[in-house]
């Protein structure tokens, strides 16, 4: 893989695709993989999509999805990008079915309050399930936005009001994505972008790996969605992405322990002994009252 030429591509306009990302074979496990979870979760507002179905935590559904976080090209490029230790903080997979609007016009990083324009806190992947093209809701993306201002995105969407029209400016300035099935994506969490409005008659089904420096709070809570037994069976590499490592000197230990260490069978929690809060408070508030009376 040329890295160099991905991230002169990626520095100049805000992303790079890798054409091939996944064989047909590999495509027919992502679908068998997505299969028996589609159906479930129907969007919930104008940002999600109301005729758009996603599948999160999509990381612990099956070894097919694990493998595609740690793809060696993604990887390549993130080593140069993010810092050691870096986190995987979102994998979910997105249909948007017909009739569906456009989503609002946003960048994937803009949970971290630092002013534009900046390096990216996160990268994203997108990777096609099926064709995307400009009328079945195929991602479209501003070419060179990821170097904008806070002035020069303004009135784009600020996780607030997914209804609120976008500006004409930004809107004027989208190009669709139009790559093949098995393609992949790969863009700055800067880089303004926005999932088509799909107008035509068959859903549009792809799935979203994004990345982030190792020091910031990652979308997706894996501590919790992704229970430790089955963590556990996988890959350190993967464990690492997962949060289950330290940023040094000491970010993420738990109880000044590494994290890997809840992972082992025999491993007890520090407080497993320890009586709930509101025992301690009761019991405290009954110390209390006597040590008053002793006092008087």
């Amino acid at each position: 893989m040329q890295v160099s030429r991905h991230l002169e591509e990626l520095d100049a306009q805000g992303w790079t695709v890798f054409p091939d990302f996944l064989d047909r074979g590999e495509l027919e496990r992502v679908r068998a993989g997505l299969a028996p979870f589609l159906g479930a979760h129907a969007g919930r507002n104008p940002f999600e999509g109301l005729r758009t179905e996603r599948i999160y935590t999509l990381v612990g559904r099956g070894r097919v999805f694990e493998a595609i976080v740690m793809d060696a090209r993604v990887l390549a490029l993130l080593d140069r990008l993010l810092l050691p230790g870096y986190l995987l903080t979102a994998s979910q997979a997105i249909c948007i079915h017909p009739g569906e609007q456009a989503q609002p016009i946003h960048y994937d990083d803009t949970f971290y309050p630092i002013p534009r324009p900046r390096r990216s806190i996160s990268y994203s992947t997108i990777v096609a399930v099926d064709d995307f093209t400009a009328e079945n809701g195929g991602t479209e993306v501003i070419p060179g936005s990821h170097r904008w201002s806070d002035a020069e995105i303004a009135g784009a969407y600020d996780g607030r009001n997914a209804d609120a029209p976008p500006p004409p400016a930004l809107e004027r300035a989208l190009v669709p994505m139009e790559v093949a099935a098995g393609a992949c994506i790969f863009f700055a969490g800067t880089l303004m972008h926005r999932g088509g409005a799909n107008r035509s008659a068959a859903p549009r089904l792809a799935f979203s790996n994004q990345y982030c420096e190792p020091w910031a709070r990652t979308q997706e809570n894996f501590y919790l969605g992704v229970p430790p037994e089955r963590v556990r069976t996988m890959a350190p590499r993967l464990q690492t992405l997962l949060g289950y490592e330290i940023y040094p000197p000491f970010m993420g230990h738990v109880t000044a322990s590494h994290p890997t260490k809840v992972l082992r069978p025999d491993y007890v929690n520090a407080l497993a002994d320890v009586p709930p809060a509101s025992m301690i408070d009761e019991a405290g508030g009954r110390i209390g009252r006597r040590s008053n009376q002793e006092t008087a």
